[in-house]
């Protein structure tokens, strides 16, 4: 791979400036595809924007999709054939099949595909992932994140790759397996639930994980009104000792996706921990195997509210 990469993004929505500014910091070159939002962007960073995805394609080396989860297994399909790494926003894909049909089409292609589950890049995430072994059994994790709704339509429906479940709280269920390991059962809740499957804010979920080492696992996310202050938080429960974190209690927190000026900006970590592995061929600390669990947890959950009944894995 060339010391100074090229990287294609397509999507222009609200997650594509900090991966674009990550990618910048690292010296790469970025190109966007043509797409609504793509020559604003364009301007704003500098970039260069192609017409269409096989031209974006064949300019660029890596190819990093921030579009919308439905459109996910086709763009990374079309990379892999041209021999192209991907860095795939998450949710890796709307089913578990297409998330696996993902991570088994790069592998059949001899390339890689990385999940980008930006949480656990951030600082106090990290901090809590390298603890856990000290505060003994695992008994009760407690997760919750909390954010302004987003502005796009698709993302309210859930039968379109949206959801709050699948768009907001996967962060977290990552986070559980994470830290505790593989799950067993999956228990929802949403409330007000989906009307014809779109769901309509203020909405809340709640969502319970049993692990197969007997942790459980709590996890809610809100989308809330416009005005609506960013804040996440984490506590896990052991035998021996307990672990946190609280955006709230980090100073300067503020609204949007992003940790506090002071820490390590975490989507130029996650995209740093990415062309490191390409140029080395480690694992990544976030696996297509872990994308596809992650997807499993939420796929589980859906099935969870249609029945009203938890779900057995």
């Amino acid at each position: 791979m060339d010391d100074t990469p090229r990287i294609g993004i397509v999507g222009a929505g609200g997650i594509a400036p900090p991966h674009i500014e990550g990618w910048l910091a690292l010296g790469a070159e970025v190109d966007i595809l043509g797409r609504t939002g793509a020559d604003a962007l364009a301007e704003r960073y500098g970039l260069r924007v192609v017409d269409t995805l096989d031209e974006l394609i064949d300019a660029c080396g890596i190819i990093d999709i921030v579009s919308p989860t439905a459109t996910h297994l086709g763009i990374a399909k079309a990379a892999f054939a041209r021999g192209r790494h991907v860095v795939c926003e998450k949710p890796l894909a709307v089913t578990v099949a297409d998330a696996r049909a993902i991570a088994e089409a790069a592998d059949e292609a001899g390339v890689r595909v990385f999940p980008a589950h930006v949480v656990r890049y951030f600082s106090g995430y990290e901090q809590v992932h390298e603890a856990v072994g000290g505060v003994g059994t695992l008994l009760e994790l407690t997760f919750r994140r909390t954010v302004a709704a987003p502005a796009s339509a698709w993302f309210y429906s859930q039968d379109a790759g949206g959801g709050l479940i699948r768009d907001l709280m996967i962060h977290d269920l990552d986070q559980a397996l994470w830290l505790a390991g593989p799950v067993v059962e999956v228990s929802a809740t949403q409330d007000p639930p989906a009307i014809d499957g779109v769901v309509q804010p203020p909405v809340s979920a709640h969502v319970a994980l049993t692990h197969a080492n007997g942790a459980i696992s709590h996890v809610r996310a809100d989308w809330f009104g416009p005005d609506t202050r960013f804040r996440s938080s984490a506590s896990v429960v052991g035998s021996a000792g307990e672990l946190s974190v609280d955006t709230d209690e980090l100073s300067g927190a503020r609204k949007g996706y992003l940790p506090p000026a002071s820490a390590v900006d975490p989507y130029r970590a996650q995209l740093a921990d990415f062309l490191d592995a390409i140029r080395t061929g480690r694992d990544a600390r976030v696996t297509p195997a872990d994308g596809v669990a992650a997807v499993a947890l939420v796929e589980a959950a859906y099935a969870s509210l249609a029945t009203g009944h938890p779900v057995l894995l």
